[in-house]
Parts: structure tokens; C-alpha cells; sequence
């Protein structure tokens, strides 16, 4: 977790100190220096390892915090590992594979469609009890 820390923080000293477009409004914002960049940095480091001397109850529960979202993750992380096998093997053995159809519609063969034409009088008595009004014309 510190790991990590020190990354974001090394990552964004970095992009702020990239050279910048010259603007109006970045003449107007105070100039800082390379050299005072980096001493404010070691300096703000430096005072985070201090932090767990003088706060040790804020570090213990942000010790325990950082172990519980690091489970999370690991599961999280099993999890998505387990759907991805699951996938491959599906992929792989085609005998276990997801029908690719859900039933709603007959394949050819089965029941009435067996003669390949579409099934015919598949209104209900009460859609056919309705009076046809026909397209409405537009003006």
C-alpha cells in the first residue's frame, strides 16, 4: 500500500513539473522552481513515515482498513479468474456449450415447423375480436 503511495506521488510531482503551454493565466500563478519542487516533496515524504509515530491509533485502523480492502480485491480478483475459466472451458469443449437458442422460437424439426414454413392462425380469439381501424392517413 505505501508502495502505491509513493507512486501516485512521485507520478504527480512528475506532471507537474512537465513544461507547460505559455498562457495568460499561467503568467498569473506563482513560479516555483525545479530544486524547491523536489525539497517540498522529500520533505512531505519524509513527514508521512513520521505520521504512524504520532498518530498510531489513525495507522492501526488504516493498517486494518488496507488489509480489508486488499481481500476485497483478492477476491474480486479470484472471481473475475473463476468467470474467465469457465468461459475458456465452455470455448474449448463444445459438448458443454450454452444452447445458442432459447426456446421461444421452434427450430426447423421440431413440432409443426418441421415443414420450414412459418406457422399459420397464431392470432388468439380475443386479437381477432378487435375491428381493424387500417393505417391513418397523413395530411
Amino acid at each position: 500500500m505505501r508502495f502505491l503511495l509513493r507512486i501516485t506521488f512521485w507520478l504527480g510531482l512528475v506532471l507537474v513539473l512537465l513544461p507547460r503551454d505559455k498562457t495568460p493565466e499561467s503568467e498569473k500563478l506563482p513560479q516555483i522552481g525545479a530544486a524547491d519542487a523536489v525539497q517540498a516533496a522529500t520533505a512531505a515524504v519524509s513527514d508521512m513515515t513520521q505520521f504512524c509515530k504520532r498518530q498510531p491509533a489513525a495507522c492501526e485502523v488504516g493498517g486494518q482498513a488496507a488489509t480489508i480492502i486488499g481481500q476485497r480485491a483478492q477476491d474480486g480478483a479470484r472471481k473475475i479468474y473463476q468467470i474467465i475459466n469457465e468461459k475458456k472451458e465452455q470455448l474449448e469443449k463444445p459438448d458443454k456449450k450454452a444452447p445458442d437458442h432459447t426456446g421461444s422460437i421452434e427450430l426447423a424439426g421440431e413440432g409443426d415447423a418441421a415443414s420450414g414454413e412459418a406457422p399459420r392462425d397464431t392470432l388468439s380469439q380475443d386479437d381477432l375480436a378487435l375491428e381493424w381501424r387500417g393505417p391513418v392517413a397523413a395530411n
